[in-house]
């Protein structure tokens, strides 16, 4: 589960870094920069929802330990 989350994380990541060269400045909100703002915005939500995960996996585990 580990790899499974650095290795969506650092996807995400690559995803955001590739839409941020896609964004027209001077006007973000038109055409394919919308685009990108929208797949930026939902990368990032998987980022933190991958987090939740990886916290909540460990919470999970300190339980089972302490049981």
């Amino acid at each position: 589960m580990k790899i499974f989350i650095i290795i969506f994380t650092v996807i995400a990541s690559a995803l955001i870094i590739f839409n941020i060269t896609q964004i027209d400045f001077s006007a973000p909100f038109k055409g394919q920069s919308i685009i990108a703002l929208i797949t930026i915005l939902a990368s990032l939500c998987g980022i933190v929802l991958l987090q939740i995960l990886r916290i909540s996996k460990r919470i999970e585990k300190n339980l089972k330990n302490k049981r």
